[in-house]
């Protein structure tokens, strides 16, 4: 599904109201956990967050322009995706969500390179969410993207 918002309430608004109340409570849970210096914005018209220009200017290298992407949060036509694109920059974090994940929920564990994939959605497993998103700084990020980006 693609919607079309320039701010994330734009994007909340547009969706059927079941997944408006999916949405709130990820975006809430993201709100609050993520470290202070990941802002809320819109990134491909999807809820995000990333770190603004005034504390990491580079911005993303495919398009400085576009502040360092960090999380966004997309509802798909079967699914609600989670994409954490520090998977991509680090396999510790990555790994202690897989481990972590049958401790709450008891369906297999939907993941790809950069995203989780929630089917059931009335299964999203929010408590290690909500501590997979505060386990990365500002400056830990910040670090892992630069050595990932100067390898590339």
């Amino acid at each position: 599904m693609q919607y079309k918002a320039a701010t994330v309430d734009e994007y909340i608004v547009q969706l059927p109201e079941e997944r408006q109340v999916l949405v709130k409570k990820l975006r809430k849970l993201a709100n609050d956990k993520l470290r202070k210096g990941f802002e809320e914005t819109t990134y491909y018209n999807m809820p995000a967050s990333a770190l603004p220009h005034a504390t990491y200017p580079d911005g993303y290298y495919c398009d400085p322009i576009i502040p360092l992407q960090f999380l966004n949060i997309a509802l798909q036509n079967n699914f609600m995706a989670v994409y954490r694109t520090g998977c991509y920059a680090g396999v510790a974090l990555i790994e202690w969500f897989k481990n972590e994940y049958p401790k709450h929920i008891k369906t297999k564990i939907d993941i790809g390179k950069s995203c989780i994939r929630f089917k059931k959605m009335k299964t999203i497993p929010y408590e290690p969410l909500g501590q997979f998103f505060s386990k990365v700084t500002v400056a830990a990020w910040i670090a892992r993207y630069k050595s990932v980006i100067k390898k590339q």
